[in-house]
């Protein structure tokens, strides 16, 4: 008896579900931190590797992890990052030293680099390009805006009810439970002609962004002029130079060169870096802000930011609609001018105890970092072959992690100028006033990297409701790459 496939809609909410455990990671952690801190014992420098250890090997294993899922297959190594996630957060939660918390956390970024980009090509090339899969990363962004919104309530009624250890056990029966159910519900993808894992440069692209993303995260702290933030800055460089010299010469690469001088990719994950780097940074930023200003608790706190999550939410939903009228390229400038206003107004907003003046600055960066990933993650996968769905959504996980740690550490050591000086709410704004200019340069990035795509945005459109059409008749349509005078990046095959 044959297998039953899969119903598209099932496999579809239990790669949701599987993503929405991954982006609550990100914020149902933090509010433990002070938790973590009292219990253990440990001073702050110390519980920051909770943190950085996670940002470390989630980020760096995202472009292996992702390209390691193109050649063995999107649903296994779906269901063995899942089960490493799992494990990692029940270890963690059961940790009695911060080394072994630490060490746990490190291994959970393990599992999290194989979850996030095999989700995202499960989803990419499962659907077809255009109006289809547009809907289909709508929702994959929606989970995304839910995740945030629910990480920092959930993280705070947690440490408040209970202890911060449940905030990492909360993955166990999520996770677990969808690494059961894929195998059944999980549709798996064709995958192109097997080739030989490029180790090596996995190596030095996992280095490279490691050593990176430690040399961001830690050169708050211990200095950025520092023996230890210099050399892992280096160390990147000249890995990352050992990586680009080898893939040219490499029969099978990891990343072959030649995608990553379309346009339209390099854009969408500079435009993603941007986007992380004012994220995270205004993640930091005004959750301490309310905590040790206004003296919000953590749960209150979390409370308080909901309605930046829900217009999120709302605008990625939208997302699939908004580009078919305007285009990609315009959704990514209009959502980063947002972001932009709304970190202003958050800042103007500091130095007042009225909740309801930070509500304008929350709607507009809710729209423009929830819009914004929409669109870049669109961009970023529009005319990647699915051999190579795998390796972009790897890069594109990658740019905002990256983002995001320089978004951390500048933030952070604004804040700590101010705070070493007394002038906590001086140092909060001008914290935002800065983080704000990354919306400014994605909004310049954007315009000038996909400046030659504007006039084609309508037909584009139109190309993409014809594909549509034609998907439903039965048709084959194979990527390709975009083309600079309209051409669609798709083309028939029968």
């Amino acid at each position: 008896m044959s297998r039953r496939t899969p119903h598209p809609a099932a496999s579809l909410a239990l790669i949701l579900a599987a993503s929405f455990m991954v982006v609550l990671d990100f914020s149902i952690v933090n509010v433990a931190l002070a938790s973590i801190e009292h219990e253990l014992a440990v001073g702050t420098t110390a519980v920051q590797w909770v943190i950085t250890a996670y940002a470390i090997t989630f980020g760096g294993l995202l472009v292996l992890g992702g390209r390691i899922g193109d050649l063995f297959g999107r649903r296994r190594v779906f269901v063995a990052g899942l089960v490493v996630f799992s494990f990692a957060s029940l270890a963690g939660g059961l940790a009695t030293s911060i080394g072994v918390l630490i060490a746990a956390r490190a291994v959970q970024g393990v599992g999290a680099a194989l979850v996030a980009p095999a989700a995202l090509s499960l989803i990419t090339a499962a659907t077809a390009e255009g109006p289809a899969r547009n809907r289909a990363l709508g929702y994959y962004g929606a989970t995304g805006s839910v995740g945030f919104v629910a990480g920092l309530v959930l993280g705070g009624a947690l440490v408040q009810y209970f202890d911060w250890r449940s905030v990492l056990w909360v993955n166990v029966p999520i996770g677990l439970l969808a690494a059961a159910l894929a195998p059944f519900l999980v549709t798996e993808v064709p995958r192109g002609a097997r080739a030989r894992l490029d180790v090596v440069g996995g190596v030095l692209v996992t280095g490279a962004t490691a050593a990176l993303v430690y040399g961001i995260s830690e050169g708050p702290a211990l200095g950025w002029t520092s023996a230890a933030t210099l050399l892992a800055l280096a160390s990147s460089v000249v890995l990352g130079a050992a990586f680009v010299h080898l893939e040219r010469r490499h029969p099978a690469p990891l990343v072959r060169l030649g995608m990553l001088r379309r346009r339209g990719l390099r854009s969408a994950n500079l435009a993603m870096a941007m986007l992380g780097g004012w994220s995270a940074g205004e993640l930091l930023t005004v959750p301490l802000f309310f905590q040790l200003v206004l003296h919000y608790s953590a749960l209150v706190t979390g409370l308080a930011m909901v309605p930046q999550g829900l217009i999120g939410f709302v605008a990625v939903l939208r997302g699939a609609s908004i580009v078919r009228r305007v285009g990609v390229r315009s959704l990514l400038i209009a959502s980063a001018g947002a972001a932009s206003v709304g970190l202003f107004l958050l800042a103007s907003s500091f130095g007042w105890h009225d909740y309801a003046l930070f509500l304008p600055g929350f709607m507009f960066v809710g729209f423009g970092s929830a819009a914004g990933a929409f669109g870049a993650t669109v961009a970023a996968t529009r005319g990647v072959s699915d051999e190579e769905q795998g390796l972009a959504g790897g890069l594109i996980n990658m740019s905002r992690q990256v983002g995001a740690a320089f978004g951390v550490a500048l933030a952070a050591a604004i804040i700590g100028t101010g705070t070493a000086s007394g002038g906590s709410v001086g140092a909060d704004r001008a914290s935002l006033f800065v983080i704000a200019a990354f919306g400014v340069v994605a909004a310049v990035v954007v315009s000038h990297g996909l400046a030659r795509a504007r006039p084609e945005a309508r037909a584009a459109a139109r190309a993409d409701e014809d594909a549509e059409v034609l998907v439903r008749a039965g048709c084959d349509l194979q990527p390709q790459a975009e083309g600079e005078d309209g051409t669609p990046p798709y083309a028939l095959v029968r």
